[in-house]
C-alpha cells in the first residue's frame, strides 16, 4: 500500500515532468509573443480558466473548496494570489530581460535552499543528513549546468532573487494553509486571484491591449502553456498536501533533466558536457523519491 507521502512524492514527480516540458515550451512561446509580461498574464489567465473548468468537472468526484473561517486564512490566501501567482512573475521576467539567463536559471533553482530553511523554522519539518546531502548535490549540479556562473549584483539579479524568495515563502504559506484547506482552494486562489492581479497591473501600466493574443500563433502558445501551467499548479498543490515542502520542492528540480532531454532531442543541443551534472542532478532528486527510512522524516 502506498503511503500518503509516497502519493505526494509521485505527484511531485508528475509536477517535475510537467515543469520540464513547460520550461522548454515557454522558451519558444515567450519569443513568439514578444512581450514577456503580457505573455505571462495571458497564459496565467488561461491556466485559471482551465483550473476552474477542471474543478467544475471534478466536483461530482468530491473536489471541493474550503471557505476561510479565520483572518489568518484570508491573509494567507491573499498572499498566495498576489505574491505567488502575480508579483514574482512580473519580477522574474523583468529581471530576465536585464541579466544573463544562466544567472537567472541558477538563482531560481536555489528555491530548494530557501524552502528548506523556511520549512525547518516555520513548519518544523525535519531534515536528515541524507536530505542535506541531496540538497547539496542539487545545488552543485545546478551550478555546473549554469556553467560555473559568477553572480553579478545588478538590478536583474535582484529582481530574480526577490521573485525566488517570494515563491519560497509561498510554498511555506501554502503548506500551512493545506493543514485546514483543500488543494483545490489554493490552486484556484493562486491562478484566478493571481490572474486578476496581473490583469490589474496590465491595466495600470496601460499594457492591457498587449495581453490579448493578436494572431492564431499567439493563441496557440497561450492555450498550450496555459494547460501546462494548470497541470503544474494542480499536481503541485496535491503533492504539497501529502508530503513535506522540502521533499516536493526537491523532486521538482528533476524538471531540469526533462528540459535538457527535450533540448537535445528536438533542438540538437549538445549534452555531452552537461551529462555529469545532469546525472548528479538526477541523483539528488531521486534520493527524495526513496521511501522514508528509520530516523528520516515521514
Amino acid at each position: 500500500m502506498i503511503s500518503t507521502r509516497g502519493r505526494g512524492i509521485a505527484l511531485a514527480g508528475a509536477t517535475a515532468l510537467i515543469s520540464g516540458v513547460a520550461v522548454y515550451v515557454n522558451s519558444n512561446g515567450v519569443a513568439a509573443y514578444g512581450d514577456a509580461t503580457a505573455y505571462t498574464t495571458a497564459k496565467n489567465a488561461m491556466a485559471a480558466l482551465v483550473i476552474a473548468a477542471a474543478f467544475v468537472a471534478a466536483r461530482p468526484a468530491g473536489a471541493r473548496v474550503s471557505r476561510p473561517t479565520r483572518a489568518r486564512q484570508w491573509w494567507g490566501l491573499a498572499f498566495v494570489a498576489v505574491f505567488g501567482g502575480a508579483v514574482p512573475f512580473v519580477l522574474f521576467f523583468q529581471g530576465l530581460a536585464s541579466t544573463a539567463s544562466t544567472q537567472a536559471a541558477f538563482l531560481h533553482k536555489t528555491l530548494i535552499v530557501w524552502v528548506a530553511l523556511l520549512a525547518v523554522v516555520a513548519l518544523k519539518e525535519r531534515l536528515s543528513w541524507w536530505h542535506l546531502g541531496a540538497i547539496g548535490l542539487l545545488v552543485l549540479a545546478q551550478w555546473g549546468l549554469a556553467g560555473d556562473v559568477g553572480l553579478v549584483a545588478d538590478r536583474g539579479t535582484a529582481l530574480i532573487a526577490a521573485a525566488t524568495l517570494m515563491w519560497a515563502v509561498e510554498v511555506v504559506v501554502s503548506k500551512r494553509l493545506l493543514g485546514s484547506m483543500t488543494p483545490w482552494t489554493l490552486s484556484l486562489t493562486r491562478m484566478v486571484g493571481g490572474s486578476v492581479a496581473l490583469l490589474a497591473w496590465s491595466g495600470a501600466t496601460s499594457s492591457l491591449g498587449n495581453v490579448i493574443p493578436s494572431t492564431a500563433g499567439q493563441w496557440a502558445w497561450v492555450v498550450v502553456t496555459g494547460v501546462l501551467l494548470a497541470g503544474y499548479v494542480l499536481t503541485w498543490h496535491q503533492a504539497l498536501s501529502r508530503a513535506q515542502a522540502v521533499d516536493v520542492t526537491a523532486v521538482l528540480v528533476l524538471g531540469a533533466v526533462v528540459t535538457a532531454a527535450l533540448a537535445g532531442a528536438l533542438d540538437g543541443a549538445a549534452l555531452a558536457s552537461q551529462l555529469p551534472w545532469l546525472v548528479m542532478l538526477a541523483a539528488g532528486g531521486l534520493i527524495f523519491l526513496l521511501p522514508t527510512r528509520r530516523g528520516a522524516p515521514t
